[in-house]
């Protein structure tokens, strides 16, 4: 379901009666000494206002989502509530996602919500780490970006609390040229490292794929995304690169979280 065409369509409707009752149906209603409006326009034109603001904060200033699944755990669990930042990437016209005014690009590390490629009505949620021309390597479960290697800290036993199966959790660091961006992954030593996606993907001859993992070149206008529950994220090592009129927004706080109240708050 479109709901940002649902929502633009109810403002068009809406805001056609709000205009009409302005212009026509108000000094009607006062020369014949009617106070309340008709049924039919009481439902239109004066919730205008209200669908208007809706439309304008989801478009253009921040989003909500829920978090359906588990691969990014640790960084967001099962049932947050977050917010997304719908500016800092750029000011996108609603409906056809097209970017209007520039005002920032997607770092390495940032959380994103974007457009599903294979399926635009889905939305995703993964992070960046790798940007337009970056090579990025995932070989035995670790990461280099442009022969870089990413630094791992701790490694303490987790319980995925999807899959109720004990992994380890790291610190994953980008190094300080890189961004410097650092986040918590896991990542299951039980599981192979080795990776296949199930069918070719645009730039798919950009990448090669070895039995330990990857290495891939960015194309030009794309990301690469990784969930944080790095052996069990369906991201671009299996169905390829995110184009950038797909990116939503930055995601940047759960505001929400039914079974755990104190998840609320910022997150890296």
């Amino acid at each position: 379901m479109n709901f940002a065409l649902i929502l633009f369509i109810l403002v068009i409707i809406s805001g056609i009666a709000w205009v009409a009752d302005k212009l026509h149906f108000a000094p009607q209603r006062r020369a014949a000494g009617v106070e309340r409006m008709p049924l039919w326009l009481e439902y239109t034109a004066s919730f205008f206002p209200v669908i208007c603001a809706v439309f304008i904060l989801r478009s253009f200033i921040v989003e909500p989502f829920k978090i359906p699944s588990g691969s990014m755990i640790p960084t967001l669990q099962i049932g947050d509530f977050i917010l997304v930042n719908k500016f800092t990437y750029g000011i996108r016209l609603p409906v056809i996602n097209q970017k209007v005014i520039e005002l920032g690009s997607p770092q390495r590390g940032d959380v994103v919500v974007f457009r599903y490629p294979r399926d635009e009505s889905v939305d995703y949620i993964k992070r960046i780490v790798a940007l337009p021309g970056d090579v990025i390597e995932y070989q035995d479960k670790r990461l280099k970006i442009n022969g870089q290697a990413l630094s791992y800290s701790n490694g303490e036993p987790y319980l995925d609390p999807e899959s109720m199966h004990y992994a380890k959790r790291f610190t994953e660091s980008f190094p300080a040229d890189l961004g410097g961006n650092h986040h918590e992954i896991i990542n299951d030593p039980d599981r192979p490292a080795g990776l296949f996606p199930a069918e070719r993907f645009p730039g798919f001859e950009a990448c090669h794929y070895v039995n330990a993992g990857l290495v891939c070149t960015v194309p030009p206008g794309s990301y690469f995304a990784m969930g944080d529950n790095r052996d069990n994220s369906a991201d671009s090592r299996y169905w390829g690169f995110v184009p950038d009129q797909n990116i939503v927004g930055k995601a940047f706080f759960v505001w929400l979280n039914l079974g755990s109240l104190g998840r609320i708050g910022g997150f890296n």
